[in-house]
């Protein structure tokens, strides 16, 4: 992913938090034999705070391919919203001369995939998952040899993702004038479609936290 200067994160903080606040499902990319393309799975995840934790069926076919090479890559994206042309068009030019661009955030986790087949190790991998997803806890215990979760384990296998290294990108036209942005953020208020009014709000956060871009 190529990340222009001002499109980088801050610091690992806004990263984290963004991901804390409900971007929990992404796309896990591993690399395909020879000759083949990269299988790419969609899914949500949770975290330990140092691994990502993900279960897949077992019939998935990704498996083989994470077993001959655990180097895979985790990508999250959201609060997306194309720019037209008009809307980028500097003083004195004319809209229609204005370039499209698209905003987006968006993180990737490099990562080392362990597969977890141990019953009681999916079993602690899935109380996890749901005491994210499902944190009033309305679910059976998830016990290996304990219906309904006891049955179904030998269905799943898990994924620890062990992060070696994150890319983050927040690309919002920060580079550009103050005045530009918090014009393109009203904008997209406006218009309310999507997920204009996400785009928004991480455009106005940023330009609070940088103003003016400075090299």
């Amino acid at each position: 992913m190529f990340i222009q200067p001002w499109d980088a994160t801050l610091d690992d903080a806004e990263w984290r938090t963004w991901i804390a606040d409900g971007h929990d499902f992404g796309l896990l990319s591993v690399n395909g034999p020879p000759g083949q393309a990269p299988a790419v799975v969609p899914t949500h995840f949770t975290t330990d705070g140092t691994h990502l934790l993900v279960h897949l069926a077992r019939p998935n076919p990704v498996w083989r391919t994470i077993e001959a090479d655990p180097n895979v890559t985790f990508t999250v994206i959201g609060d997306y919203a194309f720019i037209p042309g008009p809307w980028r068009a500097g003083p004195g030019i004319p809209p229609t001369d204005g370039v499209p661009t698209s905003y987006y955030a968006a993180v990737q986790f490099i990562c080392q995939a362990h597969i977890v087949d141990d019953p009681e190790a999916k079993a602690e991998l899935l109380r996890r998952q749901l005491a994210h997803f499902q944190p009033d806890g309305d679910h059976a215990p998830i016990e290996d040899g304990r219906p309904p979760y006891g049955r179904l384990l030998p269905g799943i296998r898990g994924l620890t993702l062990e992060v070696t290294e994150v890319r983050a990108k927040f690309k919002y036209d920060d580079h550009k004038p103050t005045e530009h942005r918090a014009s393109v953020a009203d904008r997209l208020t406006a218009r309310h479609q999507a997920l204009d009014e996400p785009t928004a709000r991480q455009q106005r956060r940023r330009l609070d936290r940088i103003g003016p871009w400075k090299p």
